[in-house]
């Protein structure tokens, strides 16, 4: 085991022009529709699935107290589907992520990482810049 310390090389920071300018890109426009393609559908199937629960608790007590098995009735299963639900729409969201999310956001990060160290010009870069030249925003305050 070695007790050296892996020092990671320094590379400036993005700009908040870089981000903008990201933000803007067509990708990240894709990566954002992608997202709100799932999370959208999903929240409505979900406050939807919610609200029917709730509206048959408070009007439909006789059908809500309809016994199942035992002391088990349907209000009790779908009290408990709710839970059930919640959790597959958890699992569905983190395979989605992962399969469609998170390359995509790495791309963009690799992107941005790759143009800060190209140009140099990162957030670090001109706060140094400003520094040197005595102009550091948090010099003057």
């Amino acid at each position: 085991m070695s007790t050296t310390e892996h020092v990671p090389e320094a590379h400036s920071a993005p700009t908040g022009q870089q981000f903008i300018d990201m933000q803007r890109s067509d990708q990240f426009q894709d990566l954002r529709t992608t997202l709100r393609r799932f999370v959208f559908p999903m929240t409505a199937f979900f406050l939807i699935w919610y609200g029917l629960y709730v509206a048959l608790g408070a009007f439909a007590h006789d059908f809500m107290a309809t016994p199942v098995w035992g002391n088990i009735n349907v209000g009790l299963i779908l009290g408990l589907l709710q839970f059930v639900s919640t959790f597959v729409i958890t699992g569905a969201y983190v395979r989605f992520a992962n399969r469609e999310l998170d390359p995509r956001a790495a791309a963009l990060r690799e992107e941005m990482d790759t143009e800060c160290a190209a140009t140099g010009q990162g957030a670090d870069a001109t706060q140094s810049s400003n520094a040197t030249q005595g102009t550091d925003e948090g010099a003057t305050r």
